[in-house]
């Protein structure tokens, strides 16, 4: 079967703005975003050779898990402006490059993005998901990986992927205990406050001792080492709960059947000008050169897609940058 690229937009939009924040145009536009977005899309079209890419971007905050949680992710900084201006760029050199976009009011682009992977999963094609958030780590299996960018603090370490036994090593668990172990530890990233002094290697014991679940950590906390958590994990049995609900991407989402686009060179052009991407530009016209991109290709709708839609997605057609006071989407260095 075939290889799909699932990229979380805004994870990489943050990384690539961080990476080069200062860069603008003649004109005091902010472009180093609009720079690192294309070139590592590039760079991980030329690697993983995917039949197809789709770029999965927030919109809106999560209205199931903010029900749950007021101050779900209410902790974040709102999206730097310099950022916040590169956003509708980005989406359109996103179209003009052919890739799909996908997005849904009220629904987090994490639970769009994980509902995909696992379907296409399902039906036998390998996953590669671009993100550092660790909440992908839960649905990583022999299909799914995920591909990490190269971490701020050693950017020469390059793209990394990590499959299952990767993330045994680095959380202590297996991929379907991660839901549960981010239950126990908080999740300062998403606002999710964890059991007081409970950190990894605990809570990584306790999963392994426990049956692999927060219900079953729940019922044996009277036998649970070191004893002066054992009040604690019994007392807060229901806010556990609350966190493994929140903690848990949402798999069950309708698919999405996108608008699939070929790229646009004309367009892309037109925007890199625009933008005064000049180097990018010249690799643009090398790659785009006669209008045929053997790397961006476009698959047949009757494939993965042909049976189930959603009428409230929005693809390809990419809403509008939000404005500041909505989007709060910082990320933070997670792996």
């Amino acid at each position: 079967m075939s290889k799909w690229l699932l990229v979380d937009g805004f994870n990489l939009a943050y990384r690539c703005f961080h990476a080069l924040p200062e860069l603008t145009s003649s004109r005091g536009f902010p472009t180093g975003a609009l720079h690192g977005w294309v070139k590592s899309l590039w760079k991980l079209i030329d690697q993983e050779h995917p039949h197809a890419t789709l770029v999965f971007f927030d919109l809106g905050e999560s209205e199931d898990r903010v029900a749950l949680h007021a101050a779900y992710k209410a902790q974040r900084k709102p999206m730097p402006d310099a950022l916040r201006q590169q956003i509708d760029p980005i989406k359109a050199l996103t179209r003009a490059m052919g890739l799909a976009g996908i997005e849904q009011q009220g629904v987090e682009s994490d639970d769009l993005l994980a509902s995909e992977a696992v379907a296409l999963a399902r039906d036998g094609h390998d996953v590669v998901i671009v993100s550092s958030d660790k909440d992908f780590a839960q649905i990583v299996d022999d299909r799914i990986r995920i591909m990490l960018p190269p971490p701020s603090a050693n950017p020469k370490l390059g793209w990394r992927l990590l499959d299952a036994a990767g993330v045994q090593e680095k959380f202590g668990v297996p991929p379907a205990q991660i839901a549960h172990y981010l239950a126990l530890v908080g999740d300062t990233s998403d606002n999710i406050p964890g059991l007081d002094g409970v950190g990894p290697k605990t809570a990584a014991k306790w999963l392994a001792e426990c049956g692999g679940s927060v219900e079953c950590v729940v019922a044996k906390a009277g036998e649970l080492k070191p004893e002066r958590f054992r009040e604690a994990v019994a007392t807060n049995a229901e806010r556990l709960r609350l966190n493994l609900r929140l903690t848990t991407l949402n798999l069950a989402l309708p698919r999405v059947a996108p608008e699939w686009r070929t790229p646009n060179p004309p367009e892309l052009f037109r925007l890199m000008d625009e933008y005064e991407m000049r180097s990018t530009g010249v690799e643009a016209r090398r790659r785009y050169a006669g209008g045929a991109v053997a790397s961006m290709p476009v698959p047949g709708i009757g494939g993965a897609h042909a049976a189930a839609s959603s009428p409230t997605a929005s693809v390809a057609g990419l809403a509008p940058a939000p404005r500041p006071a909505a989007q709060k989407a910082e990320q933070g260095e997670l792996f």
